[in-house]
């Protein structure tokens, strides 16, 4: 039988039907972008302090009656304390002048009895201050984030195995469903607990999305297209989302009106599961071959050529029994060649992850205004998307993300080194480690795809993803270990990218090799041949290694 791409050569690279898959599911990613930031936004903490019920008081006293902290060398009112009322009261009553007459660290303090003042210079409304969750209850807002990235992880775990076992579309239109549905139903949160909840059950079609179209439109396409699609196709949408956030949150400021607007619009991706098609690799490797053929005629259709009379020569007589079994996420560690690989790109995926999501939140601090923080970091990701591309295109896949590991942590061990007068140095080396860390995450997606075969590519891509995010769960954990040492997160991460980058020296390549659709072939194309001298002193074709077995 011929090779997939050599069968359907006949209807070009770039015609009508490869134009409206790559498209449109570069559309559907888009909704990615701003869900995986939003929380930077919703979570975010306002300044605030504890209210003052409207007790008969002085001026001087109204004004005095939150004690002043230091934080970060820098003072402050107290967001979670105030003097105790009764005496103030008192105090008040008898003409006494604070400061003057009262030494306030003499005065008794305590918590906000009757709730907190936020200030709405920034935000009218966050999550934060909707369920009031500060002072005693501050654990509960790092604690959202992680139960999103969990919900996450899961969804990446089982959509994998769900994509292989019933097919790329259902799963790509059934993460999208989940992904708007429960975005549009925290609206309607009555608790902090329903909250996360849903927020959690979001989690589950996030990435999962992602991932099912990435699949879908790697295995639709071919030649160039499939590099530009997966490289710097998906990843466009991505930023484009991303930078769609700070957008939509500066014109919304009400945590429940930037979550409207950011599920409402997806319900226009409803029309497209009747465009979009499921994978023809899919479905050859389910036996279902005449369901690939209609699908590879109406694409000839829509690009105006001639189908041949048979497209999948004896693909019904080879492949209906041998591609019946359903493989699992076992099957990755079944046999030596497949183990080695899949634990080597988790390692590696596990620690662009980790590089990603802590330097992404840590650069949403780095400006007193949060829009123009996320907008840029946001920013940094477009050039590396490109440079991305431009590696799949012309240069071999390890090579790339070995370059990727080591530029991204060469910056994090030399910010260290840099006196605290040139702030702005720093910047520029935690951006560069950025831009080199995405472009090593984008290539990890395609450069996956590519190692496994059909049957069970989207099962080793949602596990590989699976693993990346628990990268992701970790971040706010590595960022809080500048309380104990301020550059302790750059040296973990910078570590983590020099030990990811001598692992990968042991990952196959796949440059300019066709997708493997077999186990069989994916355990072949490890293997290359170069002619060797053998003892008689002939020259014999000799089997060497391409990465681990």
């Amino acid at each position: 039988m011929k090779d997939y791409a050599e069968a359907v050569a006949f209807l070009g690279e770039w015609g009508c039907f490869q134009q409206t898959v790559f498209f449109l599911l570069c559309a559907s990613i888009v909704p990615n972008g701003f869900g995986s930031f939003n929380l930077v936004f919703l979570t975010d903490t306002p300044s605030h302090h504890c209210v003052v019920p409207g007790i008969n008081l002085t001026e001087d006293w109204r004004e005095n009656i939150i004690p002043i902290t230091v934080v970060n060398g820098k003072q402050e009112l107290s967001s979670c304390s105030r003097y105790r009322l009764d005496v103030v009261r008192n105090l008040s009553a008898q003409g006494y002048i604070p400061g003057k007459d009262i030494n306030l660290t003499d005065l008794e303090q305590e918590g906000c009895l009757d709730g907190w003042s936020y200030s709405k210079d920034i935000y009218q409304s966050t999550v934060v201050s909707h369920f009031d969750l500060v002072c005693s209850e501050q654990w509960k807002q790092p604690f959202t984030s992680t139960v999103f990235f969990v919900g996450v992880l899961f969804g990446s775990f089982f959509s994998g195995f769900l994509s292989d076992r019933y097919g790329r579309k259902p799963v790509l239109f059934a993460t999208m469903a989940t992904q708007t549905i429960f975005t549009f139903a925290q609206v309607f949160s009555t608790s902090w607990i329903v909250f996360v909840i849903l927020l959690f059950i979001n989690g589950l079609g996030q990435i999962s999305n992602y991932v099912a179209a990435l699949v879908l439109g790697a295995e639709v396409l071919t030649g160039n297209m499939r590099v530009l699609y997966s490289s710097l196709g998906t990843n466009l949408g991505f930023a484009i989302g991303y930078m769609i956030l700070p957008l939509f949150a500066y014109f919304l400021r009400d945590w429940k009106s930037l979550l409207l607007a950011l599920s409402v619009p997806c319900l226009t991706y409803i029309p497209l599961w009747w465009v979009l098609p499921e994978s023809p690799r899919w479905l050859l490797s389910q036996g279902r071959v005449e369901e690939a053929d209609a699908i590879v005629r109406k694409a000839a259709e829509w690009n105006k050529v001639q189908a041949p009379r048979v497209i999948f020569e004896d693909c019904s007589i080879k492949k209906t029994k041998s591609q019946k079994k359903h493989y699992t996420v076992l099957d990755l560690f079944r046999h030596s060649s497949i183990r080695s690989t899949t634990l080597l790109l988790c390692l590696v995926f596990f620690t662009l992850t980790a590089g990603y999501y802590s330097l992404s939140y840590n650069t949403s601090q780095l400006h007193a205004d949060p829009y123009i923080s996320c907008f840029i970091s946001a920013v940094v990701e477009v050039p590396a998307y490109f440079s991305s591309w431009i590696a799949l295109r012309y240069l071999p896949r390890r090579l790339s993300v070995i370059a990727a590991l080591i530029l991204g942590a060469v910056p994090l061990f030399l910010i260290q080194l840099l006196p605290e007068y040139l702030s702005s140095l720093s910047l520029v080396l935690e951006m560069l480690s950025k831009y080199s860390i995405t472009t090593g995450f984008s290539l990890m997606f395609a450069y996956t795809t590519e190692l496994y075969p059909t049957v069970i590519r989207n099962t080793a891509t949602g596990m590989t993803t699976t693993v990346s995010r628990m990268g992701s769960c970790i971040s706010p954990f590595l960022l809080s270990l500048s309380a104990y040492f301020k550059y302790l997160p750059y040296i973990t991460l910078g570590t983590l990218g020099v030990v990811s980058a001598f692992a990968a020296l042991f990952l196959p390549e796949s440059f300019k090799r066709p997708l493997p659709e077999t186990i069989q072939q994916m355990h072949e194309r490890k293997r290359i041949k170069c002619p060797c001298i053998t003892r008689d002193g002939t020259s014999a074709p000799v089997e060497l290694l391409d990465g681990p077995v």
